[in-house]
């Protein structure tokens, strides 16, 4: 039976949540009424919430947008599956779209940001069922986990196509321990990379990464980026891997410090993919790309259809989520928001529903 209303949490104003109804949205021919598991609590929740940055549908809103959950009415081809709502609906009819670039469509929806009123710290979503990542057979991993897919996972994904990744590769990951960095490192290492060296300066959790893709952990503090090159240099010759050349450098931490970093590791015919999103400034002589022959690449959500892909990481074991992964429920929003803005959390939490 569909619901007359949604449960929700709302950010009223930026710094505000409060627990409201909603009226359920009218349903169109093609729609899914996805009756949510689980919702990640994301970097870019946090950004609106305590930065103010900007959202397109104006608060009011529910925010939210690593969802998961059960199709209960709509489009009756999904109704009863478990799905994941993608974070990024591309309008699949644009230029972009149509040149396979539907991942920064100028009139994507996003559940949390530009789908209304509506996002994924809600007992309820409604979505277009063609855009939903179906699970047909999930085994031991819990429906609730796989919500980060939707941007934690597909987002380094997408990361390591706009890199062109390929099997032998060698990899960077510098913030290699953080929510998004953790399935960075593992993307690199499942899609094939000789080496992934993961830089992060959480110890604990940087030593963590040598068990789940990370092949050479360091920890910049109090290393000049030289003292880097060298210790990555002293462990490719150890190997017989090329190191002065080629790099593949995913810089997600999106701050000053990682991404000066990343600037100064970027070598010959190396490329580097700014994967995190930071306020800060830096300076750079563009005239190193040129001397380089290297590439500085932008990159943003991921489309639906490589979702099945991404979720097949997962259960196939290329992708480990449950070492990353906590539930808590989501009357928890308020202290989780706080925790996670502290970096006090250990994991990314999913919030299960629970009015």
């Amino acid at each position: 039976m569909l619901p007359k209303h949604i449960d929700t949490w709302q950010m009223t104003t930026p710094g505000v949540l409060e627990r409201t109804r909603i009226p359920m949205p009218e349903l169109s021919p093609g729609d899914a009424v996805v009756e949510i598991a689980g919702c990640g609590v994301c970097h870019t929740d946090l950004s609106y919430f305590y930065m103010g940055v900007p959202t397109i549908q104006q608060p009011p809103l529910s925010l939210g947008h690593e969802i998961s959950g059960v199709v209960i009415a709509g489009d009756e081809a999904v109704i009863g599956k478990e799905v994941i709502v993608p974070a990024v609906i591309p309008c699949g009819e644009c230029e972009l779209c149509r040149s396979g670039r539907g991942n920064r469509c100028l009139s994507q929806r996003m559940p949390g940001y530009s789908m209304g009123i509506y996002g994924g710290f809600s007992s309820h979503i409604v979505v277009p069922a063609n855009v939903l990542c179906v699970v047909p057979d999930r085994g031991g991993v819990p429906l609730e986990h796989l919500a980060v897919v939707a941007d934690a996972v597909t987002t380094p994904y997408q990361a390591g196509l706009r890199a062109r990744l390929q099997p032998g590769d060698r990899a960077i990951v510098i913030g290699a321990a953080g929510g998004v960095g953790s399935f960075m490192t593992q993307v690199a290492k499942g899609m094939g990379c000789a080496a992934v060296v993961g830089i992060d300066i959480n110890e604990e959790k940087l030593q963590m990464m040598r068990d789940y893709g990370a092949d050479l952990t360091i920890n910049p503090k109090g290393r000049s980026p030289k003292d880097l090159k060298k210790l990555i240099t002293e462990y490719c010759v150890e190997r017989g891997l090329p190191s002065g050349y080629g790099w593949k450098i995913f810089e997600v931490t999106g701050t000053k410090a990682g991404q000066e970093l990343a600037l100064a590791l970027l070598s010959y015919t190396g490329t580097l993919v700014v994967v995190g999103y930071g306020t800060d400034q830096t300076t750079y002589m563009l005239s190193r790309l040129m001397a380089f022959d290297a590439e500085i690449i932008g990159t943003w959500g991921c489309t639906p259809e490589k979702y099945p892909e991404v979720l097949g990481m997962c259960l196939d074991g290329r992708i480990a989520l449950a070492p990353f992964v906590e539930e808590r429920p989501m009357s928890q929003i308020a202290q989780v928001f706080e925790l996670a803005h502290h970096g006090e959390l250990k994991k990314r939490v999913v919030l299960t529903p629970d009015f």
